[in-house]
């Protein structure tokens, strides 16, 4: 397999139906998405998106705090187009999602050129998001959105990019991006935890109103003469405040026949927790910018990821209106550990076991199943 040297083309008309599934951490998401993409084969394309998340919800937090599981549906709508003019690729999109409490709005832009007989490519990007934060509660057991409680939040990125052919068999590229968040950048049901007497009392988490993330990745791409792929990816990141993340895959692409490919992966990620976050406060948070967090997604974790796909291509001579197809399926495993987040449901009833309780870890299970249809 080697990697064949062409011009900046648009994507493929096609359309993809999804089924996914993730179930981990006591939390269950599940729902369908369907894109479709149509151009002229020569100076656009464009695409629509739906998607769907069903989520039943009883994590670690809700069990804690002595809530109930709940469910909820978050539906998530993005439109989007690519211009092709000689080498440049242009790109817009815009994506907007709801649930009870969260209503997320997006757009982003995209170039795209190739340079040096095509042997390079540079891509730089712009995104903005607007979030509009709520909070529910219960009223004759519908759940309703508080009324008082509006909270915004800013996000904007900046990426760029290049990738660069250095043989026929071995593609190396490289990102950079910046993030920066304004605005309400918690979660306005989760809590942080103190000491208090002989045990423990909770707070709403207070948190800073900015962040600024930086995160930079190379990524590698050997084919090898039997057809059989191998790539490397390398990401780091560190933000303002104070996490610094790692995280590394390794994956193997192998075709058997004409038909089928079968792709392996395996992933270590790795970060250290933020300034303000405790597993355990000493005291409580008493004045505005006196930041308190107990999210474990601010802790100091790891996570391993072993995954596989297989892909299954049909109709390759076409088939009612469409000129092939192909079925895929793909798998994770992923399992989290943490170091300094511990499993507060064991000290409930006993204050003594207060700060004591064992490290947190849990599993997950991902899983695709997909259909694409190109026209």
């Amino acid at each position: 397999m080697s990697f064949s040297v062409s011009a900046a083309v648009l994507p493929e008309d096609r359309a993809d139906i999804l089924s996914h599934s993730y179930q981990g951490g006591g939390i269950d998401i599940t729902g369908p998405s369907i894109l479709v993409r149509k151009g002229d084969d020569k100076t656009f394309s464009v695409y629509a998106n739906h998607y769907v998340d069903n989520i039943s919800s009883a994590s670690i937090d809700v069990q804690v705090l002595g809530a109930s599981r709940y469910s909820e549906e978050r539906v998530e709508q993005s439109v989007g187009m690519d211009i092709l003019h000689g080498k440049t690729i242009m790109s817009l999109g815009m994506t907007n999602s709801d649930e009870n409490d969260y209503e997320a709005s997006s757009y982003n832009f995209g170039i795209s050129t190739d340079m040096f007989g095509d042997l390079t490519t540079i891509t730089m990007g712009y995104a903005k998001g607007k979030d509009d934060i709520f909070r529910t509660q219960y009223v004759g057991g519908v759940r309703t959105r508080e009324s008082g409680f509006h909270e915004e939040a800013i996000r904007q990125s900046y990426s760029i990019g290049l990738s660069q052919i250095l043989s026929k068999n071995f593609v190396l590229s490289a990102n950079f991006e910046t993030i920066t968040d304004e605005g309400y950048l918690n979660n306005p049901y989760r809590q942080y935890r103190f000491v208090s007497g002989s045990g423990d009392q909770y707070r709403t988490e207070v948190y800073p109103a900015t962040r600024t993330s930086r995160a930079a990745s190379i990524k590698m791409n050997y084919f090898l003469p039997y057809r059989a792929a191998i790539h490397y990816k390398q990401r780091v990141f560190a933000d303002d405040w104070g996490i610094e993340a790692n995280d590394s895959e390794v994956g193997y692409t192998h075709p058997f026949g004409e038909y089928l490919i079968l792709e392996l992966r395996y992933r270590l990620y790795s970060q250290t927790h933020a300034d303000f976050y405790s597993d355990l406060h000493a005291e409580q948070s008493t004045q505005v910018l006196d930041f308190r967090a107990r999210d474990k997604e601010l802790s100091t974790f790891n996570s391993t990821t072993l995954g596989a796909s297989i892909s299954y291509e049909f109709a390759k001579n076409g088939w009612w209106i469409f000129d092939k197809a192909s079925a895929n399926i793909a798998y994770d495993y992923i399992k989290f550990e943490y170091e300094d987040f511990r499993d507060a449901r064991v000290s409930l009833n006993d204050d003594t076991l207060v700060g004591n309780e064992p490290l947190y870890e849990f599993t997950a299970n991902v899983m695709q199943l997909y259909i694409s249809l190109w026209y």
